[in-house]
Parts: structure tokens; C-alpha cells; sequence
């Protein structure tokens, strides 16, 4: 599967974007579908997971509560709804999946992987 990120963008504090991951491939139900974040010099950090149905969602504690994740199974899309954003949030945001199985929080648990989107929030 093919993944393709946007929706990044400039935003200030307590504001909010929407990151969408399509997803190219008639099996894209079948993907759990993870959002993870990379900061320059730093390793990749779990932000949200979702599984194939949509049934079960995880966030990382420092977004809970702020951040959303979704998806549209008819459009081979995932997508991250970020409200109250705060400059900690500044970086940039990969979309990942993989087929099935647990709702992974580490990197290595997607197959594959997204460009990237980049996001960030003036203070």
C-alpha cells in the first residue's frame, strides 16, 4: 500500500488542522493505520492509532484528549483532527500501516510509511 500525508501546515497556538493519509490499494480495510510525529535530531514518537474496522483508537498521553483519529474505509483515508494545538506539536507527521493484527505503538510495527506532513504552531 501506498500512503500520501497532507494537511500539514502554519497555525497558532489553540488552533486546530486536520491531517489526511490516502491510501492507495483496494485492501486498505484490512490496515491498521498509525500516525507517528519525528522532530529533527529526535526518534519517531507514537501519536495515534486505529485499527482496520475503526473500532479501537490509542493515543499517546500527550495528545489525548486533543487530537482525534479517524478513518473512511470507502475513501482510503485516515485522518488526524489536532485541536488545541501547542507549539510541542511543531514537527513533522508521518501517516503508516500495517496489515492487520495488534494496534502497534512503536515504528516498527508499520510495514509501510507516508511522506510526511509538516506542522507547525506559533506561539
Amino acid at each position: 500500500v501506498q500512503l500520501q500525508a497532507s494537511g500539514g501546515g502554519l497555525v497558532q497556538a489553540g488552533g486546530s488542522l486536520r491531517l489526511s493519509c490516502a491510501a492507495s490499494g483496494r485492501t486498505f480495510g484490512s490496515y491498521n493505520m498509525g500516525w507517528f510525529r519525528q522532530a529533527p535530531g529526535k526518534e519517531r514518537a507514537f501519536v495515534a492509532a486505529i485499527s482496520w474496522s475503526g473500532g479501537s483508537t490509542y493515543y499517546a498521553d500527550s495528545v489525548k484528549g486533543r487530537f482525534t483519529i479517524s478513518r473512511d474505509n470507502a475513501k482510503n483515508t485516515v485522518y488526524l483532527q489536532m485541536n488545541s494545538l501547542k507549539p510541542e506539536d511543531t514537527t513533522v507527521y508521518y501517516c503508516a500501516a500495517v496489515e492487520r493484527g495488534r494496534l502497534g505503538i512503536l515504528p516498527y510495527e508499520y510495514d509501510y510509511w507516508g511522506q510526511g506532513t509538516e506542522v507547525t504552531v506559533s506561539s
